[in-house]
């Protein structure tokens, strides 16, 4: 009798742990590819170039990139706030103003959150991982594991996809709303720089990216999961 038990908490354990890989995957695809983005000087530059913003500010595309850099060092650094000049016009300008500083300030509690939940998720992901192959020596609970997370990852990205490319401006305010309890985020596109250098289509372009990727990586996880629970 005891030893029915047993097996049967082992097995719920087994279930359990098994949905909790499930519905960790996505946060760490998601998490891992909103890391990478938001570290890649390449996608800034991108940005720069097709949306013509050298010529929206005044501002060289060396110096742009020069920002950056700046943005990229401030998400990563334990400064509270950032202090970032760039040359305009042949002299040092301080590009962005009080309220702008504040609003990354938030932006950056974002980055790091999404830090934490990667390291988080990861952990996890990788403890399954472990001890589903090496202790239980169940390759058909780990496959059916990364197929569905891998098909729920897949399903969260085609969603926020067709949002975003049904009404992105929607889909972006609500970000803006769900993400920050203040209203700093409200900035003038004609005076902030902020706004001048990251428009409403850089971001949409950054966010079907992500998407994209984030969904090619789940489409790959979930047939590995499909051929490794056989």
């Amino acid at each position: 009798m005891e030893y029915y038990i047993d097996n049967n908490v082992m097995k719920i354990f087994k279930i359990v742990a098994q949905w909790l890989f499930i519905l960790c995957l996505p946060l760490l695809l998601l998490t891992a590819g909103l890391s990478i983005a938001m570290n890649t000087e390449a996608l800034y530059e991108y940005g720069f170039g097709k949306y013509d913003i050298s010529q929206r500010t005044d501002i060289a595309p060396e110096e742009l990139t020069k920002a950056a850099n700046g943005l990229i060092s401030y998400f990563n650094s334990d400064e509270e706030y950032i202090n970032l000049t760039v040359t305009k016009n042949g002299q040092p300008f301080t590009l962005f103003n009080d309220r702008e500083v504040q609003h990354l300030k938030d932006v950056k509690r974002l980055f790091w959150l999404c830090y934490y939940v990667l390291i988080g998720t990861g952990t996890y992901a990788l403890i399954f991982m472990g001890v589903a192959l090496f202790w239980w020596r169940d390759r058909r609970r780990f496959g059916w594991g990364l197929f569905g997370g891998g098909v729920l990852t897949l399903a969260l990205m085609a969603l926020i996809g067709v949002i975003a490319a049904i009404d992105f401006t929607w889909f972006f305010t609500q970000f803006h709303l769900l993400s920050f309890a203040n209203d700093l985020w409200l900035l003038n596109p004609a005076t902030d720089y902020l706004l001048m250098m990251f428009p409403e289509g850089f971001w949409f372009d950054a966010v079907m990216y992500i998407a994209i990727g984030v969904g090619v990586t789940a489409v790959i996880l979930a047939g590995l999961g499909w051929w490794r629970r056989r």
